[in-house]
């Protein structure tokens, strides 16, 4: 599903427009365009990739899901995966989100995570000095927008678990408070999938040969 599609130029929101209208966008100078999906159909991932030529094996990789944290550059563009991670009930929900990054576009998909990039969009467009970086200033706040989620769900583990160990040392419900904590354990593993791997592929963008996209950025993404 079509979320958003939105021109911008020189730090500041050209106009909404429509998928086909793209083109005729990305060929004006410091221009660039950000396309927001949400449980994309694959003819909708397809149009986009013809719009923006994404590499084949990122498209795959987002069609299909299910994807290790990680940061891929083909050629001038990038290619992004982050799990989106969520406290449903007594329970982690896992989304995904990948993004496409080149010199004139971004492309944000979500798979199966519910919190949206509205506040993301409107903070960019409250600063437009920083969003005259183009893409990369976009690709910079996407990622801080989901690190910046895992803290509440981090807070929300570290209160159970010490509940469970408050129980535990009170000598009540032994048994049940040992399996309380195996499942906090579980959902420490899980959100050491979501950004052990983030840290690495992040460092890629701040260090060393830094991609063109992110020029200028480092500072930016070293706060990540």
């Amino acid at each position: 599903m079509l979320v958003n599609c939105v021109a911008y130029q020189e730090g500041k929101k050209l106009a909404d427009i429509k998928p086909e209208d793209i083109n005729r966008f990305l060929s004006r100078p410091e221009c660039f365009v950000w396309v927001g999906l949400k449980d994309p159909a694959p003819g909708e991932l397809a149009a986009l990739q013809h719009e923006f030529d994404l590499h084949e094996l990122a498209v795959e990789d987002a069609r299909h899901g299910h994807q290790r944290p990680k940061i891929e550059e083909y050629g001038d563009s990038i290619f992004c995966v982050l799990h989106n991670v969520e406290v449903e009930g007594d329970e982690l929900k896992i989304g995904e989100v990948d993004i496409f990054v080149g010199r004139n576009y971004v492309l944000s998909v979500r798979n199966q995570a519910q919190p949206g990039f509205a506040a993301v969009r409107a903070r960019c467009e409250r600063e437009p000095e920083l969003l005259k970086h183009g893409a990369g200033f976009v690709f910079y706040a996407l990622i801080d927008a989901v690190v910046d989620r895992y803290f509440p769900v981090l807070d929300a583990i570290e209160a159970e678990f010490e509940k469970f160990e408050e129980q535990i040392f009170s000598g009540k419900s032994l048994r049940a408070n040992i399996e309380g904590l195996y499942y906090v354990r579980q959902k420490l593993t899980t959100m050491q999938h979501a950004v052990l791997p983030l840290l690495e592929a992040v460092g890629k963008l701040y260090g060393g040969r830094v991609p063109q996209v992110c020029a200028g950025m480092q500072e930016y993404y070293r706060d990540v």
